[in-house]
């Protein structure tokens, strides 16, 4: 109880009384104790008590002033019981006039609190993680005021530091204290890009922690943070400016990093924060660990991905206020570093060192992801929708990415690290077989020849596109020029690009698809509403018809390239007929715009379609005499198809591609190709799969585009392959009841020798 006549004293003095208490020699008990003892009577309290996180996720009573002393290290909440499982919920502050009336209130008869309405809670945040509850009770019924509620946070704070830090308890009194996780862990996800990794745990951009908490002299904190938030404004004014060299975010990133650095509320929430005591580091951890337990909780991805956008700006304030600033190199990464994350830019991967980065672990993004294209296109394992996932494990951890079964393990066992060093031995045997076999022709055992092409949209595409003995590029994906630039790129940049690819393709096809934005890729220059159902909204070619200029303007850099060569063009999620006749007749007026100013137009021109919307399998007799060539996107198609969203992890598997409607579907496509002539490549997720790429050329395809990591076992299955024999076994399963075959064709290519 609160000794009578002792008034409330700021946290600064309070705190260093805790911690000049901290350091006296004593049992641990009687040093926590005196801290809740201490905050009882600064916070002129009746009760305080301080609750801790144990391993099994209960929060213990570790000590207590007012309440029963028998009840501590007896009295636990479990996840979300009572009001302490609320405010661990919440991740905020419970500030409460009749506790005991609140509908999680939850009675412990052996702590003596009937007495007690008035409560005010708050977390012991530490990374995002409340490790902690800090109370403190009244009998009177009243609200805590917001002085005290923010000297409540500020004590929470500084425990959370002092707990995790060894300096409110003794080691021995740690070991079952979940400060940070330390059991082995599995976690289930989504697979981005395919293979396996062991490494140890490398967190993206993550904060230097500060080494000081409470300042000594808050003016001088205030213009440091003042200068710190201005120089990181000007920063992201120069990068959008085009002043600047733009260094690894995109600008849909750098858009909101200005938006919210100019933002009051986020300045101001920091500037409250230097006031209230703290220096300008501790400030923003403040900051940033209320914004992860409070938006961290929401469930509009919108929302969750401002998350991530803050977690950008507060890493780039920090190295403002060390010294860093704008001109600090990327750190160093270990050998065999796994990057874990919330989320990547597309242009985030590409500033780590690809030589000693082996895998990637992403708490949110989707297969679809600009992190997920990236990391396929570089072949480095990426599994996403990991829940939980930055909060599970700390910098050095050993971490293994199993994107085979879209699992990563935190801290393995040594017998799960064993099996996966078998694996991956297997898996270095099987990359020389694809190596040696690079530039031997996709041939099947019966004589048929299957075109295997590249998926490609990067630049560092182009460096290995000989490397894979690949037949040509069968996808170019021109969006990522649009979203690594700072405005509109203009026609010279478009036609450079566009030249140095066919350059590079050494005589080899080249497919270019037309700008594929909209939906989950937005252009800050480009103005946009916010959709209900962005993947059935205005995107792809339905920009590019709404926006003509756009779409000419691309299309014209394309016919400059071609320099008299071949030029083929695709426009993606063409769902009727009259969009590919507009789109072809754009097409052909640019050809004409091009000849009439004494420009080379294309030896050969071919202007084809992405089958990618349902709609299409049924007009096909109307679409393909327009169409040189249709091209099918599987990854749409099916998401499509099921009506099932593939980055979503509730329903990502509700759906198998080796269905029978499924492959109804694509063999319904190929023979209405076959009989007009028209040729037909898949590039869709599908074709880089052995399983699947077995079905598809049993079903009649003979073009099959995939990432480069796809080609050598794809091709390893071709050779194997009796195409004769694989198309009547799997013929036979078109008209199954079942909602997947899959395990038919994995025992029909075992019955054939058929390698997958």
């Amino acid at each position: 109880m609160a000794a009578p006549g002792i008034p409330p004293r700021g946290p600064r003095s309070l705190l260093r009384q805790i911690r000049e208490s901290m350091a006296a020699a004593g049992p641990v008990q009687a040093r926590l104790d005196m801290a809740v003892r201490i905050i009882a009577q600064s916070m002129v309290a009746e009760v305080c008590s301080l609750y801790l996180r144990r391993a099994t996720g209960d929060m213990e009573l570790f000590a207590t002033e007012g309440l029963s002393p028998e009840a501590v290290h007896v009295t636990r909440m479990g996840p979300g019981e009572g009001l302490v499982g609320e405010i661990v919920r919440m991740g905020r502050p419970l500030n409460l006039m009749d506790a005991p009336n609140h509908p999680a209130f939850s009675y412990r008869p052996e702590t003596g609190e009937d007495p007690f309405h008035a409560f005010l809670g708050v977390p012991l945040l530490r990374g995002g993680r409340t490790i902690g509850v800090l109370v403190v009770q009244n009998r009177t019924e009243r609200t805590y005021g917001d002085d005290e509620v923010e000297d409540l946070q500020i004590i929470a704070m500084v425990l959370a530091e002092m707990v995790a830090g060894g300096e409110l308890l003794a080691q021995g009194a740690l070991k079952d204290v979940e400060i940070a996780p330390h059991r082995p862990e599995r976690l289930k996800g989504v697979r981005f890009a395919e293979g396996l990794a062991y490494g140890v745990a490398v967190l993206h951009e993550a904060p230097v922690a500060p080494e000081q908490l409470l300042s000594d002299d808050i003016a001088a904190e205030e213009l440091r943070l003042t200068a710190a938030i201005a120089a990181l404004q000007t920063q992201i004014d120069r990068m959008m400016d085009g002043q600047h060299g733009l260094v690894g975010a995109s600008f849909e990133v750098l858009e909101t990093y200005r938006m919210f650095a100019h933002s009051r509320g986020w300045n101001r929430s920091l500037e409250d924060a230097v006031r209230s005591g703290l220096t300008a580091e501790a400030a923003v951890e403040r900051v940033r660990s209320e914004h992860r337990a409070t938006v961290g909780q929401a469930r509009d991805p919108y929302l969750r991905e401002r998350l991530h956008d803050l977690e950008d700006l507060n890493d780039r304030l920090l190295r403002h206020l060390s010294g860093e600033g704008e001109g600090a190199a990327r750190r160093e990464l270990p050998d065999n570093a796994i990057l874990i994350a919330r989320n990547l830019g597309p242009a985030d991967i590409l500033e780590y060192d690809r030589t000693k980065l082996k895998g990637i672990l992403l708490e949110e993004g989707s297969a679809a992801s600009h992190a997920g294209i990236v990391a396929r296109a570089l072949e480095i394992p990426c599994v996403g929708r990991l829940s939980g996932l930055r909060d599970r494990v700390s910098q050095g951890d050993a971490v293994i990415v199993d994107a085979e079964t879209s699992e990563a393990y935190l801290r393995p066992r040594p017998d799960v690290v064993e099996a996966l060093q078998a694996r991956l031995a297997v898996r270095a045997q099987r990359r020389a077989e694809f190596a040696r076999l690079r530039d031997t022709p996709a041939f099947t055992r019966d004589g048929a020849k299957i075109s295997l092409m590249m998926n490609a949209g990067l630049a560092v595409d182009l460096d290995i596109l000989q490397e894979t003995g690949a037949e040509g590029i069968g996808l170019f994906r021109t969006e990522f020029q649009f979203m690594v630039a700072e405005e509109l790129p203009r026609f010279n940049a478009q036609t450079a690009l566009y030249s140095r690819v066919l350059e590079e393709a050494n005589g080899l096809p080249v497919t270019f698809r037309t700008l594929d934005l909209g939906g989950d890729k937005i252009l800050p220059y480009l103005e946009a509403e916010r959709e209900d159902n962005p993947a059935l909204g205005w995107r792809a070619i339905r920009m590019g018809l709404d926006r003509p200029a756009l779409l000419r303007l691309q299309l014209r850099a394309l016919i400059a390239a071609t320099r008299g060569r071949e030029l083929r063009v695709m426009f993606p999620l063409v769902a009727t007929v009259a969009e590919f006749r507009a789109a072809r007749a754009l097409v052909d007026q640019e050809v004409k715009w091009a000849v009439r100013r004494g420009r080379a137009a294309p030896s050969t021109l071919r202007v084809g379609a992405m089958i990618e919307a349902p709609a299409l399998i049924w007009h096909l007799d109307a679409l393909l005499p327009m169409t040189d060539f249709v091209s099918i996107g599987t990854n749409d198609l099916m998401q499509y198809m099921f009506a099932a969203d593939r980055g979503n992890p509730r329903v990502a598997d509700r759906y198998d591609p080796i269905s029978p409607p499924a492959l109804r579907a694509l063999k319904a496509i190929q023979d209405a190709c076959a009989e007009t002539g028209t040729p037909v490549s898949v590039c869709g997720e599908m074709a880089g799969r052995p399983l699947e790429a077995l079905v598809l050329i049993a079903l009649g395809y003979d073009q099959l585009s995939m990432p480069p990591g796809g080609i050598g076992p794809v091709k390893r299955m071709v050779l194997s392959c009796d195409r004769e024999a694989a198309r009547r076994g799997v013929v036979g399963l078109l008209k199954g009841s079942a909602g997947s075959v899959r395990s038919e064709v994995e025992t029909l290519a075992r019955k054939l020798s058929i390698a997958i």
